[in-house]
């Protein structure tokens, strides 16, 4: 079976971000992944992943202004400085907690900004950072998601993902595959993994509909999971989904699959 992180912005809620990382270990995850560090010091969470012996598996760049609706900046042309300045403190925390790979939200294309435009700025901030984050040894990700939940996502579709990663031109880039996001999109999910295996670096996972646990909707997970196992996939899976009660409570299915 894969091995399964605890995604803590969406699990464990339930108690305060610095807690979850016990709460985490105690439910028996190994690794944990969560949308943003940077409102804590980077010390302190190191101090909490030692502690509950967790592996840092994934966190994202800076995003923008979250609380206001900003999904990532990396597609809009005016905020390159300040893409740029978030990739070197990403490095500062990655390197401190040990992560090895980090996550790029492409954002929300900007209003009056054309496709065009936003593609090539997209492109440029990811050929800058995968070249930074190699530097440092660490990976760079960029994920699609699903246009019903963050409507205007520049970056919604696998192929289209892939295309723009060859024209960035980088090694250190890879694909973070969401099934929950990609079921949405185009569905077919078990070809398009076993066809693009050895470009993903990381895996997420929510039932749909609803985004809760596995078990909770249409997506066959134990199909997926030895799916994965049969294609020698390495990486960690995320788990990023709502409980559909309290994370304890729906932890079943994590139990029937180890």
């Amino acid at each position: 079976m894969p091995k399964f992180a605890a995604n803590l912005s969406m699990l464990f809620t339930e108690v305060e971000f610095l807690d979850r990382f016990a709460a985490a270990s105690r439910a028996g995850f190994q690794g944990v992944e969560y949308l943003f560090p940077y409102d804590y010091p980077a010390e302190e969470i190191k101090r909490r992943l030692d502690d509950n012996g967790l592996t840092q598996v994934l966190f994202n760049l800076p995003g923008g202004d979250w609380a206001a609706g900003e999904r990532g900046i990396a597609c809009h042309p005016d905020r390159v400085a300040e893409f740029c300045a978030g990739v070197d403190r990403a490095i500062d925390y990655a390197k401190l907690l040990g992560n090895t790979q980090v996550n790029c939200l492409a954002g929300i294309q900007p209003a009056g900004v054309g496709a065009a435009e936003a593609r090539r700025t997209l492109v440029d901030n990811l050929r800058y950072a995968a070249d930074r984050l190699e530097t440092a040894g660490i990976r760079l990700l960029a994920e699609p998601i699903n246009t019903r939940d963050i409507p205007g996502f520049f970056l919604d579709r696998t192929e289209q993902a892939l295309a723009l990663f060859d024209e960035v031109g980088s090694d250190n880039l890879k694909l973070q595959y969401d099934i929950y996001h990609m079921q949405i999109m185009e569905g077919d999910i078990a070809p398009t993994i076993e066809r693009h295996i050895d470009r993903i670096a990381h895996v997420q996972l929510a039932d749909n509909p609803g985004r809760h646990e596995p078990g909770t909707g249409e997506i066959n997970y134990p199909f997926l999971f030895d799916h994965l196992d049969r294609l020698g996939y390495a990486g960690w899976v995320g788990c990023e989904y709502k409980p559909a009660t309290t994370t304890e409570e729906g932890l079943g299915w994590l139990d029937s699959v180890r």
